[in-house]
């Protein structure tokens, strides 16, 4: 029996990123990136089992570039019509409090998705773009919506609520949602696949790392806290986001340096973080400045260090112990100083990192942990489109 396949759709602003997943297997059977959407040259990357396929070409808009996508699949192998496919599943990053599980898309949940954009005005849009191009071009299977918060609506109404004027937070749908809830999901599992456990069984920190960061603390499969909030602009110190902020700060701005609320917007969320303290996002290039004895990189480095360990501290508390700390992302999964720094001292709360596994150049999950460190510290990959595929096919 051929296995099904899903196609996995992640729409952003200006760019579509896509993969052709065998949900059963986890066999990638292709994946892409159409980007520079609207701009006067495009671009779409696409690499399947026999090769890539790298051109430039104009993408006038997200129609275009969902069609940019399925000539290219065209050209490599069967048409997206003659794969088999049984569902496409669409990242979506914010379900509000209405939306906790994967959700087959119809005319009232777009309706509904379009109303949630005023939550996330960045990346909602888009989102809700993505799945009426992708509708129309595939008409004739279900498309399911997943979310980035779903997995966070668990979060206790202490760690879900901010302390302001109650009747203002209700009337403007002001909590906290916390996002990545994908990845935190997946990798949890993935980590007590890896240890035998159940989820019932474990507490968790998980530490999704990349250019966006998140963590989150996992009770029995459930979480009860993470770093992001309204928004994902708050938590730990990202690439381009400043994570957690006096809110001061922003009236500071306004009222001292005449900035408006759209370029306070701008400078926190693609002018901040690691970029705003030394001028680069991509942890390579962070890292490469702090050998060359750039003090403004080793500054960067130490406040997104700094910050991490604060998280892993209130979760060690909130959790009342750890059994296993996992890391992903890009940072996660490949960056050992960051691994090796954020649980460096604390052997006292039964936290040993072993420095030769932590070297590993090995790519799989593994774990990290010295032989007498009482809690497991894992490098565990994540895969966001294969738990979406999952996600989709079980409402297919």
């Amino acid at each position: 029996m051929t296995e099904p396949v899903v196609l996995v759709i992640n729409s952003g602003s200006s760019s579509i990123k896509f993969q052709l997943v065998h949900p059963v297997s986890g066999e990638s059977m292709g994946t892409g990136l159409v980007e520079r959407i609207g701009e006067p040259t495009g671009r779409i990357v696409y690499r399947y089992p026999g090769g890539e396929v790298d051109r430039q070409l104009p993408i006038a808009d997200h129609t275009a570039g969902l069609q940019a996508a399925e000539d290219v699949i065209a050209e490599t192998g069967p048409a997206l019509r003659e794969r088999g496919i049984v569902a496409v599943g669409h990242r979506v990053v914010h379900g509000g409090a209405v939306f906790h599980e994967p959700t087959v898309v119809d005319d009232a949940v777009l309706k509904e998705l379009r109303r949630l954009s005023t939550l996330a005005p960045l990346h909602n849009p888009p989102n809700v773009v993505g799945i009426e191009v992708a509708m129309a071009q595939l008409p004739d299977v279900p498309h399911v919506a997943v979310f980035d918060t779903a997995f966070f609506h668990t979060l206790p109404e202490a760690a879900a609520t901010y302390a302001i004027d109650a009747e203002v937070a209700r009337a403007n749908r002001v909590r906290r949602y916390g996002f990545h809830g994908t990845s935190h999901e997946y990798v949890s599992g993935r980590t007590a696949a890896f240890l035998g456990r159940d989820t019932a069984d474990l507490n968790q920190i998980v530490l999704h790392l990349g250019n966006g960061a998140s963590a989150s603390a996992i009770r029995g499969g459930r979480a009860v806290d993470t770093s992001m909030g309204m928004t994902p602009l708050e938590g730990l110190v990202m690439g381009t986001r400043s994570g957690d902020l006096d809110p001061g700060i922003i009236l500071y701005l306004n009222r001292n340096a005449g900035l408006d609320v759209d370029q306070i917007d701008d400078l926190l969320n693609r002018h901040s973080g690691l970029k705003g303290l030394c001028g680069e996002n991509d942890f390579r290039s962070v890292l490469g400045l702090v050998a060359d004895g750039n003090p403004d990189a080793k500054l960067a480095y130490d406040v997104y260090v700094h910050r991490l360990r604060r998280y892993i501290g209130a979760y060690l508390v909130e959790l009342g112990g750890v059994d296993v700390i996992t890391f992903t992302g890009g940072v996660g999964e490949n960056n050992v100083d960051v691994r090796r720094d954020a649980l460096a001292g604390l052997g006292r709360l039964g936290i040993v990192v072993d420095e030769r596994l932590n070297q590993s150049p090995d790519r799989g999950e593994r774990r990290i942990s010295a032989d007498d460190s009482a809690v497991e510290v894992l490098v565990v990959p994540t895969n966001e489109e294969l738990a979406i595929a999952r996600k989709a096919v079980a409402l297919a």
